[in-house]
């Protein structure tokens, strides 16, 4: 299965994790780094387009200032990823540079990604880069994201990445080999899972709550971050970025790490930014007659169908969609504001005719801008 997939290169996305990059005290690591270059360089070799997604900008502001642990408070925090972020992307350009790879520096924020405008100049951006043969290195911009910081982490960026992109395979690099069939530091019996066919509760029962000293994440924001990527048609391994030559015995097919296999056969890049990117600003509950429409069917969203219409947004903002038990089963572009779609709510097309005067749009999400959640 994975030397299928490794088959015929294509795009990667390999997103690093602080506590690979540094030490405890959070000093970066040079010959890790140097050693994760070589191995790139390799990849690339292959022929595969790389992307890197690098954590490491805080942590390294964490030791270049001598803290011995990372600051719990915002201004401390973008501080950190101020002064961390120039020795990494520093120690980055010496590393790559005897392979003679030029890398770019890209920091992006949640809004990159929830503007289409925005998000396709970032798609454009990394394929020119490519054309220039250079090594995209990718990472939040701390220093202004405030929500990103408190709430996020690149997990999450590296599989909206992966989709942005629309890339065959996401490598998460951590400090655990994988993900076991119970927490391996109480569970003697622990065993490493080689491949998951899909993520669902039993397999996210098997994360436990815990984060690094450093980093932001743990296992649940990395299965998180492989099922959105799975969702999109894209397979993922999650490996020990601390392990010799990790990548090098990945790209060789070999057994190491765990592999979540792709969900689907791919989805379209218009459909992978309303579904799977971009973030809603609101809401709309739907009842089962609309719910059987929009899954079943393959209909459009009409306001009939809806029960009620939460939080604020514009004509064109994404929403989510939602049944009557507040499980989301789409999400799509609205067609009318929150106030809007209020009024319309629960009319038909002669009610909404007689209210408006006329029907601007019989839809409230039309199908063709509409994702369902599988």
């Amino acid at each position: 299965m994975r030397h299928r997939l490794l088959a015929e290169p294509g795009t990667v996305v390999v997103k690093v994790g602080t506590n690979v990059l540094a030490n405890a005290e959070g000093v970066l690591d040079r010959d890790r780094i140097a050693s994760l270059a070589h191995q790139l360089h390799a990849v690339r070799e292959r022929g595969w387009r790389v992307v890197l997604v690098s954590s490491g900008a805080i942590g390294a502001g964490v030791g270049k200032l001598n803290l011995g642990k990372r600051p719990t408070d915002l201004p401390h925090l973008q501080a950190c990823a101020a002064i961390g972020q120039t020795a990494l992307m520093q120690i980055y350009q010496e590393c790559f540079a005897p392979h003679g790879i030029l890398p770019a520096q890209i920091l992006l924020t949640g809004g990159d990604f929830d503007n289409r405008a925005r998000y396709l100049n970032v798609r454009n951006t990394i394929l020119t880069l490519f054309e220039y043969q250079c090594l995209p290195i990718i990472n939040e911009n701390d220093t202004v994201s405030v929500a990103e910081i408190k709430f996020g982490d690149n997990d999450q960026l590296a599989a909206m990445v992966a989709n942005l992109m629309q890339a065959k395979l996401l490598i998460l690099l951590t400090n655990v080999d994988g993900l076991y069939s119970a927490d391996p530091g109480i569970d003697p019996t622990a065993t490493l899972l080689e491949t998951v066919p899909a993520i669902d509760r039993s397999v996210t029962e098997l994360a436990g709550a815990t984060k690094s000293q450093l980093g932001t994440g743990g296992m649940r924001s990395k299965l998180k971050a492989a099922r959105l990527a799975t969702s999109a048609g894209g397979a993922v391994i999650m490996a020990n970025g601390a392990t010799d030559g990790i990548l090098e015995a990945v790209f060789r097919g070999q057994s190491v790490g765990t592999l979540f296999l792709p969900q689907s056969d791919g989805v379209p890049a218009w459909k992978r930014w309303i579904g799977l990117t971009a973030r809603p600003k609101g809401l709309l509950l739907i009842d089962a007659g609309a719910k059987n429409a929009v899954l079943q069917l393959g209909k459009s969203l009409l306001p009939v169908g809806v029960r009620e219409v939460v939080g604020e947004f514009g004509k064109g903002d994404l929403v989510s969609i939602c049944d009557a038990t507040g499980a989301e089963i789409g999400r799509g572009l609205s067609n009318y504001s929150a106030v809007d779609a209020a009024r319309l709510a629960g009319l038909n097309t002669q009610q909404i005719a007689e209210l408006l005067g006329k029907v601007a749009y019989p839809e409230l999400v039309h199908r063709d801008n509409l994702a369902v959640m599988k």
